[in-house]
């Protein structure tokens, strides 16, 4: 079972194996439950330490027309994990420059390349950043939940009027790829955000 740890002693993990200064960078995965606060903790967390190269699952979506016809009810079959892997993580992982377009779903269409240099940490966070496709390229995995009540909460504040429609698909969906996969339970530690709480 994971570690349980606040966001601020993540933080200061994370200093101390930077300043031991690693041969190759260090790649934190942050995966967890929809409105728990991964890209809130990402984003603190590349605002803290320097030199942090910060990638997100959201921008490796498929195509609508390159998905399997029951994606909607099958984990991860929205998501182009091998293009994650192969253009933007391992590269990373390796200490290489990333170029890659992302996926704007809300455009339906790529964007234009995004170019990040090599950097001594990098931060993957998003839904099923904790796929075993991933791993091998991931130093540490961190769990980021929260009490059911609190994500109700706050994905109703987020999603306004489509939070039935997004609980009944996304959240179904994010569980069933938790318990395939165990990966709530194959963790390193676990940030509880429940409380609230900063870096």
């Amino acid at each position: 079972m994971p570690t349980p740890i606040t966001a601020s002693t993540l933080s200061a993990l994370l200093s101390a194996a930077l300043a031991q200064k690693p041969t190759r960078p260090l790649v934190l995965a942050l995966d967890g439950r929809c409105g728990s606060g991964k890209t809130t903790l990402a984003n603190g967390l590349a605002a803290q330490l320097p030199g942090c190269t910060l990638l997100r699952t959201d921008d490796f979506y498929l195509p609508p027309a390159q998905r399997i016809p029951d994606w909607a009810h099958t984990p991860c079959a929205n998501m182009d994990l091998t293009r994650l892997r192969d253009e933007a993580l391992r590269l990373a992982y390796a200490g290489q420059t990333v170029a890659y377009r992302a996926y704007s779903c809300r455009e339906g269409a790529y964007l234009p390349p995004a170019q990040l240099p090599a950097q001594p940490l990098v931060i993957l966070e998003g839904s099923y950043s904790h796929h075993p496709l991933l791993r091998p390229y991931e130093t540490l995995r961190v769990f980021v939940t929260c009490a059911k009540p609190e994500q109700t909460r706050r994905l109703q504040a987020r999603e306004g009027a489509r939070y039935a429609d997004f609980a009944a698909r996304w959240v179904p969906l994010e569980e069933g790829y938790f318990a395939q996969y165990g990966i709530e339970t194959s963790a390193d530690f676990v940030v509880d955000t429940t409380a609230g709480g900063t870096i």
